[in-house]
């Protein structure tokens, strides 16, 4: 039987062994895999498996499926503690990762990308809750995005290690797929070993949960899914397709965002204490909807690799903003909602990822640029949910429409 203790006592441990570190840990473990699995995506199945806009498409919608079935987290709770479902699905991740190009068919990478994105999926879903009940709400902000700056620094190196590597040593996609999800595969074991279970002070309800309050956090995931879906699957295959790039540009590519998102998340964290959720994400869908914009002028007039990679740069970091969102649900939870919520939230941010990539894909045949539009679109639909937010999020301030003063004397 694992030992459990509780998170007051948690600070006594030696610092190892504390759950801030096993969530800093985690946090680096899980982009090894996934961001090298994204970084050769594209070069993969166009090289190897042939695939065009439709095929990329579909990939991404399979890809997306687990997310939608993120609820599911909640029936497994009730049998499995969150702290080893996130361990679990990482090692899932990393397995499913390393096997990546035994099966260079539209069906193979269907199949093992499902069982990749269910680890994944389910590691995020679960992360998520475990940050918001782990992590002292006055800290997150700052806390959250040095979390995200470790996962940024242990991707930088495979990154580097991918681009000084590929063409010298004449690496083939099977080694470092193999590389790099075992070394997530490893990691995972190694917490679920040399970690206690660590109990929060907030029992987590483990049933669905859907509170009327949460209305605009649910509708900002739903178009955070949407649009964030265009950048992922479009943006990339943009620069393989249209402008030649081989795997290590593709990853240099990758690297610049990964420095970028190191230097710029920790200060984001602190802007976002500073100035407020509202004004942090006014500030990324501002950004994105001038971005999606860029993107369709590439098509429209012809821009060249230049400023396409500055986009691509951009749109990184106006993503890694979205930590706003995160502390912004923190701020107005009940404590024993943040589990059931998380894959609430989840799911619902899937919904539009689980028909938009095949869909879209069809229409990139016919115009690249009308899908970049529509990506503006629902960047401004997000930039109007942002004006709702209240200055002070908290329970029963939510949106600006709330008024607190009345439900306390109610």
């Amino acid at each position: 039987m694992r030992s459990t203790v509780p998170l007051h006592n948690a600070s006594q441990m030696p610092f190892w062994r504390r759950p801030i570190t096993l969530l800093f840990l985690m946090a680096a473990a899980m982009p090894v895999a996934f961001s090298t699995w994204s970084a050769l995506l594209n070069n993969f199945v166009i090289e190897v498996a042939d695939f065009d806009g439709s095929d990329i498409g579909w990939l991404h919608t399979v890809r997306e499926i687990p997310g939608f079935l993120a609820i599911g987290v909640i029936a497994i709770l009730m049998f499995m503690r969150e702290q080893v479902l996130g361990t679990v699905a990482l090692a899932l991740l990393g397995a499913a990762t390393a096997i990546t190009a035994w099966f260079p068919s539209l069906g193979g990478l269907l199949t093992i990308t499902m069982l990749s994105s269910i680890g994944f999926h389910y590691y995020e879903t679960v992360n998520q809750s475990l940050q918001m009940q782990w992590i002292d709400r006055q800290r997150a902000p700052q806390t959250i995005g040095w979390i995200m700056a470790a996962g940024s620094a242990a991707t930088l190196v495979a990154y580097i290690l991918i681009v000084l590597s590929w063409k010298t040593f004449d690496l083939s996609y099977n080694f470092v797929f193999m590389a790099s999800g075992g070394f997530t595969f490893l990691v995972a074991i190694f917490c679920m070993v040399a970690y206690p279970q660590y109990e929060a002070p907030n029992p987590q309800l483990k049933k669905m949960v859907l509170r009327r309050r949460y209305w605009l956090y649910y509708a900002m995931q739903f178009m955070a899914g949407a649009r964030r879906q265009i950048f992922t699957v479009f943006a990339g295959f943009m620069m393989v397709e249209k402008f030649g790039f081989e795997v290590h540009q593709v990853t240099g590519l990758f690297l610049i965002n990964l420095v970028a998102n190191m230097i710029f998340a920790p200060l984001m964290g602190r802007f976002v204490s500073a100035f407020g959720e509202r004004r942090a994400l006014l500030i990324e869908y501002s950004g994105l909807i001038c971005v999606f914009l860029a993107y369709g002028g590439i098509y429209w007039f012809g821009w060249g690799v230049l400023i396409a990679s500055a986009l691509y740069v951009l749109d990184h970091l106006f993503f890694a903003m979205a930590l706003a969102l995160k502390t912004y649900f923190q701020k107005i939870a009940d404590p024993a909602d943040i589990a059931p919520t998380a894959a609430v939230a989840f799911t619902i941010n899937h919904i539009a990822a689980v028909f938009l990539p095949a869909a879209l894909g069809y229409l990139w045949l016919v115009s690249p640029s009308a899908v970049f539009l529509l990506a503006a679109a629902m960047a401004s639909v997000s930039f109007t949910l942002a004006l709702f937010i209240p200055r002070h999020p908290c329970p029963g301030n939510e949106t600006i429409f709330s008024n607190p003063l009345l439900k306390a004397a109610e």
